[in-house]
């Protein structure tokens, strides 16, 4: 069956995960594109069901699970691709309560953009950085953070977080907040146990958190250069605590 109605209640449902608010209401979310949903069968996320285009219907006969067709016009609807590749992946949004850090902990205070968001996501992913906290951060699981993560997101632990489950689950660490006014990273020895921190885009780390933070380091750069993108930051910064 070949699915050629936007209004279908199946695609309305679709569709609908565009939105936060549907997103959280039905715990699922979407991943677009082969390689991502390769990854995700290979990773064995907890996927719902495959949408495949019309054109594309062949695309994962093998996956041993519900596949939905849509006509090729519907599936350029439900997708935010500008060149679709005629799959997605519905994949159920993974339990978002914060637990103590299995790796050195990635606090963001604030990441608003979700372009950073999937960035930062993907450099924590390659640099060993599993467990990331956001607290008042954009949506992690948006189609454009799923999208920049380039996979990422399969493979950190996300925790949808706020100032308190910092305290007690970190009570024991070292807040290392990035500052333009803190030591040189370079010659920063890390403690045993510490987590980093970075702030929002325009405004850095919030109050709450420089409240309890006890070291602050800095990326020294070119005096003529005020301040680099967030992403960029905290890569650089995952990078030189990378083992």
């Amino acid at each position: 069956m070949i699915y050629s109605s936007r209004q279908n209640p199946k695609v309305k449902e679709i569709a609908s995960l565009k939105d936060k608010k549907n997103r959280q209401k039905l715990g699922l979310y979407l991943a677009q594109g082969i390689k991502s949903v390769s990854e995700a069968i290979a990773m064995q996320k907890e996927i719902v069901k495959l949408v495949v285009s019309q054109d594309n219907e062949n695309l994962f006969s093998n996956f041993n699970g519900e596949i939905i067709v849509v006509s090729n016009d519907v599936f350029n609807y439900l997708s935010d691709e500008v060149s679709p590749q005629g799959v997605m992946a519905i994949i159920k949004i993974p339990d978002l309560t914060p637990k103590a850090p299995t790796s050195i902990p990635l606090i963001l205070d604030g990441v608003s953009d979700p372009g950073n968001l999937g960035t930062i996501i993907r450099s924590a992913n390659a640099f060993g950085f599993k467990d990331i906290y956001l607290i008042n951060c954009v949506d992690a699981f948006s189609n454009k953070v799923v999208k920049a993560s380039m996979s990422g997101i399969f493979s950190v632990n996300i925790y949808n977080s706020n100032y308190d489950d910092i305290q007690n689950l970190l009570n024991d660490y070292e807040i290392v907040v990035a500052d333009v006014n803190g030591e040189d990273i370079n010659g920063f020895i890390p403690p045993k146990k510490f987590a980093i921190v970075m702030g929002n885009e325009a405004n850095g780390v919030s109050n709450n958190i420089k409240s309890v933070a006890s070291r602050f380091i800095t990326i020294p750069m070119q005096k003529e250069c005020e301040s680099l993108n967030v992403a960029v930051a905290t890569a650089i910064i995952m990078f030189k605590f990378y083992k």
